[in-house]
């Protein structure tokens, strides 16, 4: 049987985990250079140019604009807000589907809370 410092450990390392892995998503989908894998679509509808075409050389690789590191996380709340339909038009099935499942686990959390059991 897990004893809670076990648990508390096993909690810890998760939560840095995805705290390391959001880190990293968010820092990813600013370089110019991952354009294609974060928003396809855009390319396809020609909202979008590639970043390899033009600009100094670093500037196509990094993103050098270091306001936007700050604001990294200004689309969470508009596409919490969005209709699904837009959703899907805008960023894809799996996208609304994944913040679907993001939603129902987070009212699940509200309405069941757990219980800890002992024996």
């Amino acid at each position: 049987m897990a004893t809670l410092k076990d648990i508390e450990v096993a909690a810890a390392i998760n939560i840095l985990s995805a705290l390391a892995f959001f880190v990293a998503f968010a820092i990813l989908r600013l370089q110019p250079v991952n354009d294609r894998v974060y928003f396809p679509k855009w390319y396809l509808k020609g909202l979008r140019s590639s970043p390899l075409n033009c600009g100094a050389f670093a500037a196509k690789f990094i993103n050098l604009d270091f306001k936007s590191y700050i604001r990294f996380l200004n689309w969470m709340p508009a596409a919490l807000q969005m209709p699904e339909p837009e959703l899907i038009d805008h960023a894809g099935l799996d996208s609304a589907v994944y913040l679907r499942i993001y939603l129902v686990g987070y009212d699940l959390k509200n309405h069941f809370p757990v219980a800890l059991m002992d024996d």
